[in-house]
């Protein structure tokens, strides 16, 4: 078995272990942990001869769910450190210190959903903003988004050089939301990484994906269809700037980078 695996076992009994009885909210210790993982790869830096990946992680949880952690974040926050930690080495990704993972609060947040902010700083820069739901300012750090998941790690053949080209975005009510190139899942199942309550919207409804030829949405078998721009589309479709998708009685808009 590999060190990596052993992480995973080590964080796995963190929640169904000792600490077990305490994580009853919607937001997993687990669930944080491969989306964690997925943010490092898809902020990663490019230099001549090395790969940069963020050190800094901010978890932004609601407020019912950092109450549940209490007493036990601490514990929690060093095993994800030690999760990304053997994830870089795993990857041959550059650290410029060891991982750093806090917890905060947006009361904005309902119980179940969590954004994660990446980012790439030196030890005397760490420090917390005020949300990560905001618009994104020109030269600010990049951050990813999101609103519960958990998922397989990507694909060696999924990911792509991290780049402006490389990210788009979705904005569904009110908020934005970072789309890497590895795929970004919406419906109503926990396992996406966009959850919709929305009773027209299937458990894996669509996914959005950069391709070759540009970013893509594609329907994945979902009851009552996608739309884009009131038009049903059949498979996968080429998305833009501007273009409107509805899924059930939801309405996002894409933004491309």
């Amino acid at each position: 078995m590999s060190i990596f695996s052993s992480f995973e076992r080590t964080l796995g009994g963190l929640l169904e272990g000792a600490f077990g009885s305490v994580f009853r909210s919607e937001v997993r210790p687990i669930e944080i942990a491969h989306k964690l993982a997925r943010e490092m790869d898809e902020h990663r830096t490019m230099s001549v001869s090395r790969v940069y990946a963020p050190n800094e992680y901010l978890v932004w949880l609601s407020t019912e769910d950092r109450a549940r952690y209490a007493g036990v974040e601490d514990d929690v926050t060093d095993e994800l450190c030690a999760y990304l930690l053997e994830h870089a080495r795993r990857n041959e990704l550059t650290l410029t210190s060891r991982p750093l993972v806090t917890f905060n609060t947006d009361e904005r947040l309902s119980l179940g959903e969590f954004g994660i902010q990446a980012r790439l700083v030196q030890l005397d820069d760490l420090q917390t903003p005020a949300s990560p739901y905001q618009e994104e300012e020109p030269g600010a750090a990049q951050s990813g988004h999101t609103m519960l998941h958990s998922e397989p790690e990507p694909t060696e053949g999924s990911r792509r050089e991290a780049g402006g080209r490389d990210r788009a975005h979705v904005v569904v009510r009110d908020k934005r939301l970072t789309v890497g190139p590895s795929g970004f899942v919406v419906g109503r199942s926990r396992g996406c990484d966009l959850v919709l309550d929305d009773p027209g919207v299937s458990r894996r409804h669509a996914e959005i994906r950069l391709t070759e030829h540009g970013w893509t949405i594609r329907d994945l078998g979902s009851t009552n269809g996608v739309f884009l721009n009131r038009s049903a589309i059949d498979g996968a479709a080429a998305l833009r700037t501007g273009d409107r998708i509805e899924l059930g009685e939801t309405e996002m808009v894409f933004e491309a980078s």
